[in-house]
């Protein structure tokens, strides 16, 4: 029995999905990273977690100085769960969307009761926590970690979208096949797929940008399929910029802005006083309380949630 010979025409295996992108923009993480505390090695999961529910939908700059209070009077699950969880809308201050604090302290309470206080390493663990959706589980597991995740917020899905599809803006809601092609592009290390998460998503967020991207300064610009297209303009539904002033989340910002200023139950006058235009004020009133951010007491007094 003669060994097995070699195929005639075999020709070398192809290269990985994405492997001329993964080096490239992780050699330009590496030199341009912006130094933020959750990044620290002394951040932890904690740490981590932490600043992936403050960072949704609101800028860095915003979130530092809220992150290091935080972590300096919580630095660990047990001690935030501690508190009530009118404490945590309290020292949420202004970040916006307030029912992120009342989930991050819904998952610090799971975090002490089921982990022993340790954020736990297991994606299934992570995802079961209450508040944790797949993008903060899989954010914690590769930042936290160092695991092999697709990691999809706005800023990845718009590198995936210029430079591997070809087109200016992602899709208004993360689909199926971008989730497919983020699974494609994860290099298979551990290590390299964790890094590639962190960098792919600093490079939307610094030069890739939704607008006056800066592609001079891209280091995939060579192989960008959105700028060698001739980068054309969105076709897609319209992008519908967020609007603040007059809306039900202004008048709810601002009777929060009462109750956490507040260290006893506020009567229902004072809160009167913050809006003028009194449905919409009973409007987001009673969206604060069904939302579990606001209690109400008899006599028409109201304070944050004690429990």
């Amino acid at each position: 029995m003669t060994a097995p010979t070699k195929p005639p025409h075999s020709s070398p295996a192809a290269p990985a999905p994405g492997a001329d992108l993964h080096f490239p923009v992780i050699d330009w993480f590496e030199d341009n990273a912006r130094d933020l505390p959750w990044r620290h090695p002394e951040a932890g999961a904690w740490g981590v977690m932490v600043s992936e529910f403050m960072l949704q939908q609101t800028p860095v700059s915003r979130v530092l100085p809220v992150y290091e209070q935080w972590l300096a009077r919580w630095p660990r699950p047990a001690d935030l769960s501690a508190e009530a969880p009118g404490e945590a809308v309290r020292a949420w201050g202004r970040l916006g969307y307030p029912r992120r604090a009342l989930r991050l302290h819904g998952a610090a309470v799971a975090i002490t009761e089921r982990h022993g206080g340790d954020v736990p390493s297991d994606h299934a663990q992570l995802l079961a926590l209450p508040g944790i959706g797949e993008y903060t589980a899989a954010a914690v597991a590769s930042f936290a970690y160092g695991q092999r995740h697709a990691v999809l917020d706005t800023n990845v899905r718009r590198v995936f979208a210029r430079a591997v599809t070809g087109v200016q803006c992602p899709p208004n809601a993360t689909t199926a096949a971008e989730r497919k092609l983020a699974r494609a592009l994860l290099p298979e290390d551990e290590r390299t797929a964790a890094r590639w998460a962190a960098a792919s998503m600093e490079l939307g967020a610094l030069v890739c940008t939704a607008k006056n991207e800066t592609c001079v300064r891209c280091p995939i610009n060579a192989q960008c399929a959105w700028r060698l297209a001739g980068k054309p303009e969105h076709e897609g539904p319209p992008r519908r910029g967020q609007t603040y002033a007059g809306t039900d989340r202004q008048v709810r910002g601002k009777l929060l802005a009462v109750l956490r200023e507040a260290h006893a139950p506020v009567p229902q006058a004072a809160l009167d006083r913050v809006w003028h235009e009194p449905v919409q004020r009973a409007r987001a009133l009673d969206g604060l309380v069904a939302d579990g951010l606001v209690e109400p007491l008899p006599d028409g007094l109201y304070r944050l949630p004690l429990t």
